[in-house]
C-alpha cells in the first residue's frame, strides 16, 4: 500500500498542509452504526475538519455487527485509507483489523470507545468523569431507596469506567444500606429496546419499588423512561449522556435527570486533526495535548481526553446558547413558568 509522505501542523486550531500533497491524503472511518442520533453529529464535525485539510474522507457502517467491521477496515485499506478512524462495535474483537492496519503503517485511531492497543491513539471524553456526573446528579436527586444501573454493551470497555465512576460516587451509599442496588443489567450493543426490556424485568423483580436509574447513556435512558412511563413512573431520577436531542427534551420535561453532554463537534473534529497528523508521520506521544493513560487491563495508551458537562434543567441554556441544539427542540411540550431556558 502506498504511504504519502505529508506535511501538517495545526496553526490556531485549523491545520495548515501542502494542497499539492493534502488531496491524496484519505482518512477512513469505520462507523459501528448509526442507530444513535450522535454519530451523525460526529460525522460532520469530522467531514468539516478534513475538508479545511484538503483531505479525503471515506467510511463504511459495520450496521452493529463485529464482522462486518473486520471486513469494513480491510476495505478501507484496500481503498486507499492513510490513517484510519475507529468506532468499535466489539474492542475484544477488532484487534486482528488493527493488527493488520498497524502492519500496513496505517495509524489508527480509536474513536471514543477504546482499543487497548499500544499502537492505537485514543482519543474520548473523561468517561469516568462522565459516570461520576451521572451518578451525582441522581444522588443529590435520591440519596436512599432502590436503585438500578442500565450499563451499556459488555463489549465496550467504556461501560465499565463509566460505571467505575458512578461507583466512585455511590458505593458508600451502598456499603452504608441507603442504597440498595435491585438490579444491574448490560445493555448489548447499547441498545434503547434492550434496555428497556431489562428495566421493565426489574421493575417487575422489584413490584415497582425503584426510586432511582443510573443509565448510562441517552439512548438507553430513552429505553429506561418508555419503561417506567408505561408503570406511570416518569419523573424518577434518571442519567444519561450524549446530549443527544430528545433527552436534552426530557431533561426539560423531568422525566430524565441529566444528560452529559458531551460535544461531539469537538471530538469529531480533534479526531480528524489528529488522524491528518499521524498520517503525516507524527508520532502518537506527539501529537498536542496527548496524555499517557492506562487502560482497564494496564495498557499504556497515547491518549485524549475531552472535559464532559452535566446538563440538568437548571443548565439547558448551556447546550442552547452553544448552538448544540434549539430553544424549541428543548422546550417541546414544557409548560411555561417551569423552565428557566425555556421561558
Amino acid at each position: 500500500m502506498k504511504k504519502i509522505l505529508y506535511t501538517a501542523a495545526i496553526v490556531g486550531g485549523v491545520i495548515a498542509a501542502t494542497p499539492a500533497l493534502a488531496d491524496e491524503l484519505v482518512i477512513g472511518v469505520s462507523w459501528s452504526n448509526f442507530q444513535e442520533e450522535r454519530w451523525k453529529t460526529d460525522e460532520a464535525a469530522m467531514l468539516a475538519a478534513l475538508e479545511k485539510a484538503g483531505a479525503t474522507y471515506i467510511s463504511a457502517d459495520a450496521q452493529s455487527s463485529p464482522s462486518k467491521q473486520l471486513s469494513d477496515i480491510e476495505s478501507l485499506i484496500t481503498r486507499g485509507a492513510d490513517a484510519l478512524i475507529v468506532l468499535a462495535q466489539d474492542s475484544s474483537s477488532i484487534g486482528a483489523a488493527i493488527t493488520q492496519a498497524i502492519n500496513e503503517g496505517i495509524p489508527v485511531v480509536g474513536y471514543d470507545r477504546l482499543i487497548e492497543d499500544p499502537s492505537a491513539y485514543y482519543i474520548t471524553f473523561d468517561n469516568k468523569e462522565v459516570g461520576r456526573l451521572q451518578a451525582q446528579a441522581v444522588f443529590e436527586q435520591q440519596p436512599n431507596g432502590n436503585y438500578i444501573f442500565i450499563k451499556g454493551a459488555p463489549t465496550d470497555p467504556n461501560a465499565n469506567i463509566l460505571h467505575e465512576g458512578q461507583l466512585e460516587v455511590l458505593q458508600a451509599a451502598i456499603d452504608s444500606g441507603a442504597i440498595k442496588v435491585v438490579g444491574e443489567a448490560y445493555t448489548e450493543s447499547w441498545q434503547p429496546a434492550i434496555a428497556q426490556r431489562n428495566t421493565e424485568q426489574f421493575l417487575t423483580a422489584a413490584d415497582n419499588k425503584v426510586d432511582a436509574v443510573v443509565a448510562s447513556n441517552d439512548g438507553t435512558a430513552g429505553g429506561v423512561v418508555a419503561a417506567l412511563s408505561a408503570q406511570g413512573m416518569q419523573g424518577i431520577p434518571v442519567s444519561g449522556q450524549d446530549g443527544d436531542h430528545a433527552a436534552l427534551n426530557r431533561v426539560a420535561l423531568g422525566t430524565q435527570t441529566v444528560s452529559v453532554w458531551k460535544d461531539a463537534r469537538v471530538l469529531g473534529q480533534r479526531a480528524a486533526e489528529i488522524a491528518v497528523e499521524l498520517a503525516g508521520g507524527k508520532a502518537l506521544a506527539d501529537v498536542s495535548g496527548t496524555t499517557e493513560w492506562n487502560s482497564p487491563n494496564g495498557v499504556a495508551m497515547q491518549s485524549y481526553f475531552l472535559e464532559p458537562v452535566a446538563i440538568t434543567r437548571d443548565k439547558l441554556d448551556l447546550v442552547i446558547d452553544a448552538g448544540w441544539v434549539t430553544k424549541d427542540v428543548v422546550c417541546k411540550g414544557v409548560p411555561a413558568g417551569q423552565v428557566a431556558a425555556c421561558d
